[in-house]
């Protein structure tokens, strides 16, 4: 892939568990982000914004299969004991949503609206 499609997706953490929710992504499992790279992501973020409590991320993918690459991530059994981890300390906005990996979308895609390269 020439230009590397860009995600930005939005979620609520409870304002609660907002300190283990950061100590958790100062140490993300090595493993985890084995199988992030070999799907193709890249300079992924998340960003916090306490007033509202909010969690933004962003990154690059970089593969050629998106919805194949999503899909083995989301087998990936590390990855899924760390979306458990992680689901407990956000509030999707998404109607319906279970968790990461559940057929609604646990994080909310944003519309890009601008960019400058």
């Amino acid at each position: 892939m020439s230009n590397p499609k860009r995600i930005c997706q939005i979620i609520k953490l409870k304002p609660e568990r907002a300190e283990e929710y950061k100590a958790l992504h100062a140490a993300v499992w090595p493993t985890v982000l084995a199988t992030l790279a070999r799907h193709h992501i890249i300079d992924y973020s998340i960003h916090h914004y306490p007033p509202l409590q909010l969690l933004v991320a962003t990154y690059k993918y970089t593969g050629d299969d998106y919805d194949k690459d999503m899909a083995a991530i989301g087998a990936d059994e590390e990855t899924q004991r760390w979306w458990k981890l992680t689901d407990e300390l956000q509030e999707s906005f998404n109607k319906g949503a279970t968790g990461s990996g559940g057929d609604v979308p646990w994080w909310t895609d944003l519309e890009e609206v601008f960019r400058l390269d």
